[in-house]
């Protein structure tokens, strides 16, 4: 279903029409903008014409996310309030006046080996047990992004040549290997739970909800949440975790970054080399374990 059929709030609902047919953002950046929106009038119970700035420096201050993040949702918010006084819809702005939050320059957080074994260790019960195994395997396998995933279809599947193509950033296909174990827990889900997922339903999507419907990213975030808990593992994670430990494990094991590059669909290798400092940092904090990591007193 389209993602503004499921909007209840019409201001909400003129926007992102305005950002789908004027703007012409894509689906992904619509339902992203979308979802920001529902959870500021959820999260505060207001209507969204009605608040004011101290209603939006409470949400900011509550929510838990990075600084990027809250940087993200008062650009939304302010662009949607914006476009209101533009159409004549409202008066003031209640962004008006916030600072951006200051966004730290982390590098990215990835899990180790020992993490990734404890996430992917699903205790398969249930056909949505083998959906949840498939998807995580997926994800790590090839270090694609969510919307990637979310979006990937059946005819984009080769099991023949043991690969996936993806739609990504700026409608640039490119092709990606699969290991066998993905491979094999992929085409185990395909073909024998999936079905009983769909019952009778069809759909051209691999990972889909109980309902038959494609998974959303906040269904995904919900599952991954879920499963890093079970898993007993005390990091934030998100979908890009995984990816960000996908590039890390195939830079530590002597992956080239061009290689890496073109695996993440990065348009410039100056984003991918941000895991070359991480590789760094890694091989620094293990060489403190060195015994002669140590100046002794008195040497230069």
């Amino acid at each position: 279903m389209n993602v503004i059929d499921n909007i209840d709030d019409e201001n909400i609902k003129f926007y992102l029409e305005y950002l789908k047919y004027e703007r012409r953002l894509s689906e992904n950046t619509v339902e992203s903008y979308g979802e920001n929106l529902k959870m500021l009038i959820t999260t505060l119970k207001k209507d969204i014409m009605s608040l004011n700035i101290d209603d939006i420096r409470k949400f900011l201050n509550d929510v838990e996310a990075t600084s990027k993040t809250k940087a993200h949702y008062l650009s939304v918010f302010n662009s949607f309030y914006n476009y209101m006084i533009f159409n004549e819809r409202l008066v003031n702005n209640p962004c008006s006046g916030i600072r951006t939050p200051k966004i730290e320059k982390k590098l990215p957080n990835y899990l180790t080996e020992e993490e990734i074994d404890k996430l992917l260790n699903i205790n398969l019960r249930k056909p949505m047990d083998y959906r949840n195994k498939a998807m995580l395997e997926t994800l790590y396998a090839t270090g694609t992004r969510i919307s990637e995933l979310i979006n990937l279809t059946l005819n984009q599947v080769d099991f023949d040549e043991c690969v996936i193509r993806v739609l990504g950033k700026g409608k640039k296909d490119r092709i990606i290997p699969l290991g066998n174990t993905a491979l094999n827990y992929l085409k185990l889900y395909i073909n024998e739970y999936r079905p009983f997922i769909l019952k009778t339903k069809n759909s051209d999507y691999v990972f889909v909800n109980k309902n038959g419907d494609r998974i959303s990213r906040q269904g995904f975030f919900k599952i991954l949440k879920k499963l890093v808990k079970e898993a007993g593992i005390e990091k934030e994670v998100s979908p890009h975790t995984l990816r960000h430990s996908f590039a890390t494990y195939l830079l530590n094991n002597g992956a080239d970054l061009r290689v890496i590059q073109e695996l993440l669909g990065h348009e410039n290798l100056v984003t991918t080399e941000i895991y070359s400092h991480l590789s760094n940092k890694k091989i620094e904090e293990d060489y403190q374990h060195h015994p002669r990591a140590h100046k002794e007193k008195g040497i230069d």
